[in-house]
């Protein structure tokens, strides 16, 4: 097996511990475990004292009911036999792809995007196709380029959604249309949703309500603000998938932890107020995000909807010296952002603007003395 270099996580593997001001991260700003206890209306003394009590063998392989029903409620008709917790948003796309792909079938992937979703296809043996985003239609891509790209022996198409690291979101609509596509050749669709979007107007929808081939992986890493205990899961009406998916996590996980089960059992039944301090801090950040791009003359956006990745552009930087620019900001300045390059999209950088505020405002200000002193 030969696995290419994770571009994104490469970068931060390298540089994020010695950043003084990070606004690379796609997280909404991480609650403590006080925060998370604090959601309960005794904050959180009876949970403690049942952790206290727990004996922390294995637990619920597949996730506890509590954790399973709270999933269920994302959701519009999906039995709680078929959700599967998983390590993180990452893990639940490696085991579905890999519950999925055998050498020689075909996959589509939205492109550029999280970088999992095309190159792990690839490196089981298929014959990955790239479905382009167009940076001039908001970073969406062209239904007519997927009709063109399906074949007869498509066996899945990849989506990000939100995507990462532009923030682009696909409507309702615009999924049924790809769930058509999709429908004509029998192939299942896999769609990154741990960018939940935090505008209640927009017209979204999980892949799993809209398609019986439709998987849903999520996590409560970024939207939900806990990417400490690495919970994730899947979502999908297919039977035969999950009955497949439950073998390869004997091989590769077992179960997510006693521990991390309970927490994220929690902070799912606490969700709208989860979501709420999520929305607001969204809110506050990307006005501040907004007003350093429209005074900031060597930048441009298109702006995230309420989606905690956000991708500027610098229009004055040559795209090969992406990275250059990135080492430099982050060696003369202290400032950490994820260069493009590493999303396959010089020129560009992933801005984590849902920091705390203070961070946010430096890091800002020390990016445009860079840009204005780096030669």
């Amino acid at each position: 097996m030969n696995l290419v270099q994770f571009g994104c996580e490469d970068w931060l593997n390298n540089w994020e511990k010695s950043a003084k001001i990070d606004i690379a991260q796609s997280t909404i700003s991480s609650l403590t475990l006080e925060d998370i206890l604090n959601l309960e209306p005794d904050s959180g003394v009876a949970i403690l004292e049942k952790l206290k009590k727990e004996t922390f063998s294995y637990g619920w392989i597949e996730g506890s009911p509590q954790f399973k029903n709270e999933v269920s409620k994302l959701y519009k008709n999906i039995k709680t036999d078929n959700i599967l917790s998983t390590n993180g948003a990452t893990g639940a796309n490696f085991i579905a792809v890999l519950g999925l792909i055998e050498p020689g079938d075909h996959v589509i992937a939205e492109y550029p995007t999280y970088q999992q979703l095309y190159d792990w296809p690839r490196t089981l043996g298929a014959e990955v196709d790239y479905w382009n985003v167009y940076e001039e239609e908001d970073w969406h891509p062209r239904l007519e380029e997927l009709r063109a790209l399906v074949k007869k022996n498509t066996k899945l198409i990849c989506i990000n959604n939100a995507a990462q690291p532009t923030g682009a979101i696909l409507n309702t609509v615009f999924l049924k249309e790809v769930v058509e596509i999709a429908r004509s050749v029998g192939a299942y669709i896999l769609s990154d949703e741990v960018y939940l979007p935090l505008n209640s107007e927009i017209d979204y929808s999980p892949i799993a309500d809209l398609y019986d081939k439709g998987i849903s992986t999520n996590s409560l890493s970024k939207t939900y603000s806990v990417p400490g205990i690495r919970v994730g899961w899947i979502a999908t009406k297919d039977d035969f998938l999950v009955n497949n998916i439950r073998k390869i996590r004997d091989y590769t996980l077992i179960c997510t932890g006693v521990f991390d089960d309970a927490i994220a059992a929690l902070v799912l039944k606490h969700k709208d107020k989860v979501l709420c301090r999520s929305r607001s801090i969204v809110l506050n950040n990307l006005a501040i995000l907004k007003a350093w791009v429209e005074n900031e003359p060597l930048v441009s956006m298109i702006y995230p909807d309420m989606v905690s990745v956000s991708f500027v552009k610098f229009e004055k930087l040559a795209p090969e010296r992406t990275e250059e620019f990135a080492e430099y900001l982050l060696k003369e300045k202290g400032v950490l952002i994820v260069p493009g390059n590493r999303f396959d999209m010089p020129g560009h950088a992933r801005i984590g603007y849902c920091t705390d505020e203070k961070t946010l405002r430096t890091g800002l200000e020390l990016l445009s003395e860079a840009l204005r002193e780096f030669k």
